[in-house]
C-alpha cells in the first residue's frame, strides 16, 4: 500500500506567479521542533501504542487543523478536505501500533493524506484544484469559502495552470511552496531521492513559469 507504514524494514494566498511559488494566506516558515517537542510527540505515541484513547485525542489535536489544510490544498472542497482528514486519522489510528518511532510521525501522516487526496480526484475525474490566492477567512470555518475562491480571478488562472501539470510536480510545488516542507521530508513522503526532489521541484517551478507566461492577466 503507498500508505504504508514507517517500520523498520522500510526503505522511503499570496502568489508569486513569475517565481512559480505558491504560498498559503498568512502562512509563515515552519518553525523547526526542538528535541524536546520531538521527544515528547513520541512519548505521546508510545501512550498510543499502549492503547492511552486520550493520548490519540491529543495526536489529532495537534494535527487536525494542520492536516485538513493539506488535503484542501490537494482537492479544493471543504467537504471532501474534511473528509480526508477523517480518513487518515482513522488509518493511523490502525496502523499506529506498527509504527516506528525512528521516523518522522507528520511525515508519514502527510503521506496518507497526500495519498488519499489523489485517490480522491481520481475517483472525482477531475483534476486537482488547488487553493493558492489570498482567502478572506479559513475554509474551515468560512460559511462559503469556495465562493470567494471562485470570486478571486488570479486565483482562477493560477489554478488552471496548475492543474494543466503532471501530477507529480503539482505535488511537490504544494508540499514544498504551500506546506512549506524540507526537501527531505518531501522526499520520504514521494518515496524518492533528494536529488529527484530537488530536480523535481525545479522542473515543476520551471514548468509553471513557462506556463504561466502565455496567461492574460
Amino acid at each position: 500500500m503507498r500508505d504504508e507504514v514507517m517500520v523498520e524494514s522500510r526503505k522511503p494566498e499570496s502568489v508569486s506567479p513569475e517565481a512559480g511559488v505558491a504560498t498559503s494566506p498568512g502562512k509563515t516558515a515552519r518553525r523547526q521542533r526542538s528535541r524536546e517537542e520531538i521527544e515528547a510527540e513520541r512519548q505521546l505515541i508510545r501512550r498510543v501504542q499502549a492503547g492511552d484513547q486520550d493520548a490519540f485525542e491529543e495526536l489529532v489535536k495537534a494535527y487536525e487543523k494542520r492536516i485538513f489544510w493539506v488535503a484542501y490544498n490537494f482537492v479544493g472542497h471543504v467537504e471532501d478536505a474534511r473528509d480526508i482528514a477523517q480518513e487518515a486519522f482513522l488509518r493511523v489510528y490502525k496502523a499506529i501500533d506498527r509504527f516506528d518511532l525512528r521516523f518522522n510521525f507528520y511525515t508519514w501522516l502527510y503521506r496518507i493524506v497526500m495519498n488519499l487526496s489523489i485517490d480522491r480526484l481520481r475517483k472525482r475525474g477531475k483534476r486537482n484544484m488547488v487553493s493558492i490566492e489570498e482567502f478572506p477567512s479559513d475554509p474551515e470555518t468560512d460559511a462559503d469559502p469556495e465562493r470567494h475562491y471562485r470570486q478571486t480571478e488570479m486565483g482562477e488562472k493560477i489554478r488552471e495552470v496548475l492543474e494543466s501539470m503532471p501530477e507529480k510536480y503539482r505535488t511537490v510545488i504544494i508540499l514544498r511552496d504551500v506546506e512549506q516542507l524540507s526537501g527531505e521530508e518531501i522526499s520520504e513522503i514521494i518515496g524518492c531521492t533528494n536529488a529527484t526532489t530537488r530536480w523535481r521541484l525545479h522542473k515543476a517551478r520551471e514548468i509553471f513559469r513557462e506556463k504561466w507566461s502565455r496567461v492574460e492577466v
